[in-house]
């Protein structure tokens, strides 16, 4: 499960988010679909298909990614990280994950090819 921020969740379900920024080590697959939720055994609010990923440094985000993101430029979602994460660290090495939502049936059918 991918796990967002509450507020980030209507982003998502607006088509406003598209890209997010983990820590941590990589638990991805590009072409998969994981379920998106709030927090640990949350019921999913969207079903997100990985069409990038990529691993770079904090600082290397462009206005453009800010954009895919969720918000309007760099300082806004730099401001939203360190609400977050308490610090801007640009040198933080973080994994880019891209994504489209898609249904729960075609998630449920990926499901049921791996079974």
């Amino acid at each position: 499960m991918l796990i967002f921020r509450p507020d980030e969740k209507l982003m998502i379900l607006r088509h406003k988010k598209k890209q997010a920024r983990f820590t941590g080590g990589k638990r991805w697959t590009i072409g998969r679909i994981y379920q998106a939720g709030t927090g640990i055994g949350s019921k999913p609010f969207a079903y997100l298909r990985i069409t990038g990923l990529r691993q770079e440094f904090l600082g290397q985000i462009s206005d453009k990614d800010a954009r895919r993101e969720g918000f309007p430029h760099i300082p806004g979602y730099r401001k939203a990280w360190k609400q977050n994460h308490g610090r801007w660290d640009p040198h933080q090495l973080v994994w880019v994950v891209d994504f489209e939502m898609v249904s729960e049936a075609a998630y449920l059918a990926q499901r049921k090819g791996a079974a």
